[in-house]
């Protein structure tokens, strides 16, 4: 008894122990972070340099504050599934399938042609055998994703021709994974592993779980949206999105398989589902700070011995395999069709190694093609190519965003597209809203809460989202950044001055309008900025109402004089109200039995100027008679 009580004592401490040592090593983290990537963002030069520095810094290579950076990176490698779940939301199967040449075209040409380059000039100066050589010129060809999507995310330049390039090369260095860890097995040199499977084992593999992953995704993760949809609840949208995210990792890593492809096709799967952005939204604070610990734990299992045993050869070989990366692609890309700017700019935005290269030359390094110290060399090389990466992309993008000389003339304003809107509630009343966007060739994007609404909706071929429209991160994952117009279309009359505020100071470039319940609501959403609100029957009731004045056979005059002067009174109305904050203030400026003093004030000015209009028009057109009869007179004498 004692001793079983020694024993649980002791591993009570051991679990102890480890539990203050986490905490301790994940606040030295989070703090140098923190610092760092503000010093860094301060400066312009981004945040991943600044994580990479901090990893460097407190890693055991460096001030040894922190430990473990192989099993962080392991972990943190979760991050770049993330990114690839939410980059395959934003791509429809159909629109991958248009993308299809950039991907296997553009693509292929850059990884074969790079990863042999590469190759031949390992092999002829540093002295390594040729199958060394191209175990580390293949995996030298592969950029960082993990560098490069979030760039072109925050900027919004993911769906743009130059980021979709962009993303159709990344997207095939991920498929190339396989084919690289076959080729490295073949050429191995260790006693083989019974339990490794076979490369056309892989590859059937890669094959098969694609489909399960699509039919996974349209008929398991699907229907499951649609029924938490129906109970609202908001955290379940969040753990279905990690559940799909992690199982689709699972399942591709179990297979030996890249777990950011297997994430990258469920978010394609879920890529028209009507939950999309609900999704998006809930999932992006995770792959935020797991690509956060990715890059720390880069920088921490960067062996700084190695770097300072020869210091001009790590960076000399680091920039070497920028220029190489830059001038290959910048041809390649040349060759597509493409102008110089577009090929240097996709050459100098893709010139870092990347994150699987440490993965490939971990496996180099165990079936004895590379020494140990070879891959460590190697893996510096990279970490400092990913240093150069922020100052590259701000040529990049200068690039990027340049005029060619030789390029068409720039469209006039009457050739400009009419922009964006989004509609939020597509009921009765953003129905009529967005047809009438429609029939003026706006891009509409809806978005409505209620998941029986867009089931309703999909069956006349509608796309609606789901999600609440007053929640910033959303909006701004279905594009309102880029948004003229934000039309709220939602019935509910609690919505007020605080609910739509942050979404007006959010984006100051899109004009809000608002659907309101009654004059009480529009006075709740007085100060929020918006550009003009309708009340839901204000305008429907003056329309019944001058029906009525038409089957009792009213004068049309009267009619619109009636009309007029209602809109005058209300308004007149609604001020006092407001300058008063008091709903009953302003009570004469309304129509009452007997018509009310103020009202019969208002249509007595309106007869009176319609009186005087009508006797200066007869006056003008008696003046116009006479000058005929003058004329005529003139024209017989």
């Amino acid at each position: 008894m004692t001793m079983l009580a020694l024993a649980a004592a002791a591993a009570e401490v051991a679990t102890g122990n480890a539990t203050d040592a986490a905490l301790t090593e994940g606040a030295i983290l989070l703090g140098v972070a923190t610092l760092f990537v503000l010093i860094f963002r301060r400066l312009g030069l981004g945040a991943v340099l600044g994580y990479l520095i901090a990893g460097a810094l407190v890693g055991p290579h460096g001030l040894g504050l922190v430990g473990g950076g192989e099993s962080k990176l392991a972990f943190a490698e979760l991050g770049i599934a993330f990114l690839l779940f939410l980059v395959g939301l934003e791509l429809s199967p159909g629109r991958l399938w248009q993308m299809r040449r950039a991907i296997f075209g553009l693509g292929l040409a850059q990884v074969v042609v790079t990863g042999l380059v590469l190759t031949g000039l390992i092999y002829l100066t540093l002295g390594f055998s040729w199958q060394a050589a191209l175990a580390l010129g293949l995996p030298l060809a592969l950029s960082s994703t993990a560098q490069v999507l979030p760039s072109l995310k925050s900027s919004g330049r993911i769906n743009s021709p130059f980021g979709e390039k962009a993303f159709s090369i990344l997207l095939f260095q991920d498929l190339a994974i396989v084919p690289m860890i076959t080729i490295i097995a073949v050429l191995s040199r260790a006693p083989a592993d019974p339990s490794a499977p076979p490369g056309w084992h892989m590859a059937f593999f890669t094959v098969w779980a694609i489909v399960v992953l699509v039919f996974a995704g349209r008929f398991v993760v699907n229907p499951l949206l649609r029924l938490i949809g129906r109970y609202g609840e908001r955290e379940l949208f969040v753990v279905v999105g990690l559940l799909t995210i992690l199982a689709s990792a699972a399942l591709m890593h179990s297979l030996h398989l890249s777990t950011a492809l297997g994430a990258f096709i469920a978010g394609v799967m879920l890529a028209d589902s009507p939950y999309r952005h609900e999704i998006e939204s809930d999932v992006e604070p995770f792959r935020l700070i797991l690509l956060g610990l990715f890059f720390l734990a880069v920088g921490m299992v960067l062996d700084i011995d190695v770097v300072l045993a020869d210091p001009l050869r790590v960076v000399m070989l680091a920039l070497g395999l920028v220029a190489v990366k830059v001038s290959v692609l910048t041809v390649i890309v040349r060759l597509f069709g493409k102008s110089w700017k577009t090929a240097l700019g996709l050459g100098l935005l893709l010139s870092q190694g990347g994150e699987f290269g440490f993965l490939l030359f971990t496996q180099a390094a165990g079936a004895l093609l590379i020494r140990p110290e070879a891959a460590s060399l190697f893996s510096a090389v990279v970490t400092l190519s990913m240093v150069t990466t922020p100052f590259l992309m701000l040529f990049a993008r200068n690039l990027e965003f340049s005029p060619d000389r030789d390029g068409e003339a720039p469209e006039g304003p009457d050739d400009a597209p009419l922009g964006s809107a989004i509609v939020i509630g597509y009921g009765r009343f953003g129905q009529i809203v967005a047809q009438m966007l429609h029939g003026v060739a706006c891009s509409v994007t809806l978005i409505d809460k209620k998941p029986s609404q867009i089931e309703l909706s999909s069956r006349f071929d509608t796309k609606v989202y789901f999600g609440d429209g007053l929640r910033v991160d959303l909006l701004r994952r279905a594009g309102a950044d880029e948004a003229r117009l934000i039309i709220f279309c939602i019935d509910d009359a609690s919505v007020d001055a605080a609910a739509v505020k942050p979404v007006v100071d959010a984006f100051p470039q899109a004009k809000v309008l608002m659907r309101v319940f009654d004059r009480r609501q529009l006075m709740a959403i007085d100060g929020a900025g918006t550009a003009g609100a309708v009340r839901e029957v204000f305008e429907s009731s003056i329309a019944l109402g001058l029906l009525a004045l038409r089957e009792l056979n009213v004068d049309p005059r009267e009619m619109e004089d009636v009309e007029t002067a209602l809109r005058h009174m209300d308004q007149t109305r609604f001020d006092a109200q407001m300058a008063d904050g008091d709903l009953s203030a302003g009570m004469d400026h309304r129509f009452k039995p007997g018509g009310g003093r103020e009202a019969a004030s208002v249509l007595e000015k309106l007869r009176q100027r319609r009186q005087a209009a009508k006797a200066a028009k007869e006056e003008a057109k008696d003046e116009a008679k006479e000058g005929e009869i003058e004329r005529a007179t003139a024209t017989r004498a």
